[in-house]
């Protein structure tokens, strides 16, 4: 493993560089009609059905929403659309990838970017915010727009490679190898439609005797992920 001493203001741009990446991919993307099914109210025209719980169902021209402790409803059309947004909370479980880690520089080692192979299983909690909108064609007809975007935090777990020579085990072994290591850690993600992006801190656990040497044997890290929603 080389060793490199140049590279804090770089990684100082890379870390901003991938804040502004990940930020950049908390964009709303165009959806047709929401499956049927509970939302919380987050705007509306009317004061009494914000953050109220209803079940609503929606087609490519109108939505309906029934208010299931008084069976009201309302059915909304047209212009009207634009007046509302919805909030949906789930269970949140996904695969990702880590391409690459940054760690804290440790004693004499300056900070560290390993791009060793690294999967986890993330398991969160997930908000995605729905807003309806209109847009005129002609000043006699429109087109109702469905805007989405969402985001999520939790925790996950999986498993990896480091490398480990006698630079990361201070002179303690004479010879370098892949070792096998189980990360863990918190993430916050967002869903970008076709993928998900988001930033990790984990740990890393080696997984063989010479975890008592390494330096960054549960040591914090960050790092990028990418993912697919497996629900």
């Amino acid at each position: 493993m080389k060793v490199t001493t140049r590279w804090p203001g770089f990684l100082w741009l890379v870390s901003l560089s991938l804040i502004g990446l990940v930020t950049g991919c908390r964009v709303s993307a165009p959806t047709e009609t929401l499956d049927a099914g509970y939302y919380s109210v987050r705007r509306s025209p009317e004061a009494g059905l914000l953050h109220k719980r209803v079940y609503l169902t929606d087609s490519q021209d109108s939505m309906q929403l029934i208010l299931p402790h008084t069976d009201g409803r309302r059915q909304i059309t047209g212009k009207a659309s634009a007046d509302w947004t919805f909030a949906q909370t789930e269970v949140d479980i996904d695969v990702f990838t880590l391409p690459f880690k940054i760690r804290p520089a440790k004693g004499a080692l300056p900070p560290q970017l390993n791009s060793n192979f690294n999967a986890a299983v993330y398991l969160g909690r997930r908000l995605d915010f729905h807003r309806y909108g209109y847009r005129s064609v002609t000043p006699s007809f429109g087109t109702r727009t469905l805007k989405s975007q969402g985001f999520g935090y939790g925790l996950f777990m999986g498993i990896g490679s480091a490398t480990i020579n006698d630079l990361v085990t201070s002179s303690q072994i004479p010879y370098e190898y892949e070792g096998v290591v189980i990360n863990a850690g918190v993430a916050t993600i967002f869903d970008a439609h076709i993928f998900n992006v988001g930033l990790a801190i984990g740990v890393d656990s080696l997984m063989d005797s010479n975890r008592r040497s390494w330096l960054y044997q549960h040591r914090p890290w960050f790092g990028v992920l990418f993912g697919l929603n497996l629900n």
